[in-house]
């Protein structure tokens, strides 16, 4: 497929079929409270780190990946990847913009493709053009906190474990969507333990996914990477997101 991909800077008219991308993720993806005030906000401040995708042929918006600016390399940050991956990488960038600080580092923060032509490659593509527009941007590292697109499907492993498997026969991560950043020039760093917390009431997360949430203890359900913890007597549940960290020097 031949694309055209550009900032949502360049063209600014696409910005509502971005939003308009449908079945991307599972419901209960779509509940953390950081996400809830950022994304708005990154296509509005930060128009510039938001790109866009369209198939040559017909004009279709087929992708889409969004990143931002932070300061990593300070005093108090120390160049440490967060624990808290996405939710504190996002908190940082905010708060640099709010405040003037000058970024040092680019975080991606989602790379989307239609579900029907998932599997095509074009993620990889987006991977690439993130790294080329933090480079043309002026910046030296792009770094990501991954959701493993494979984890799910184990969700009781470790991702201490799971983040650091690799395959016998070249040496690369047994994760596909970590194989992708590392063949993109990409270095598994860490894990973020803590990257992304939903909580919510049982009845919040029965609409959510449709299971009875009515049981103590962990709950697997479809599309976590691990197991969500119910409370019954209190009423509610609580998922906490393990993302890994991969760092690309550019």
């Amino acid at each position: 497929m031949s694309l055209t991909v550009t900032s949502l800077a360049e063209r600014p008219g696409l910005e509502e079929a971005m939003w308009q991308m449908a079945g991307l993720w599972p419901q209960f993806m779509l509940q953390d409270p950081v996400s809830a005030v950022t994304y708005e906000w990154m296509a509005r401040e930060l128009p510039e780190f938001v790109l866009v995708a369209t198939d040559d042929a017909d004009g279709r918006l087929v992708a889409r990946a969004f990143s931002v600016p932070f300061l990593l390399h300070s005093e108090r940050r120390g160049g440490r990847l967060p624990a808290r991956g996405w939710d504190e990488v996002m908190l940082w960038a905010f708060a640099d913009k709010r405040d003037g600080r000058e970024p040092d580092t680019v975080s991606a923060v989602e790379i989307a493709v239609l579900p029907e032509l998932r599997g095509a490659g074009l993620s990889g593509r987006m991977v690439a053009a993130l790294r080329d527009n933090a480079g043309k941007l002026g910046f030296a590292e792009v770094v990501a906190p991954v959701r493993p697109n494979a984890k799910h499907l184990e969700p009781r492993t470790p991702m201490e474990e799971y983040a650091f498997r690799t395959r016998p026969e070249d040496g690369l991560p047994h994760d596909p969507w970590l194989r992708v950043h590392v063949r993109a020039g990409g270095v598994v760093d860490s894990v973020a333990p803590v990257s992304m917390t939903i909580a919510g009431s049982l009845e919040e997360w029965r609409s959510w996914t449709g299971l009875p949430f009515d049981e103590d203890g962990p709950v697997e359900v479809p599309g976590a990477l691990a197991p969500v913890r119910c409370d019954v007597p209190g009423g509610h549940a609580v998922y906490v997101e393990p993302n890994v960290w991969v760092r690309h020097r550019l």
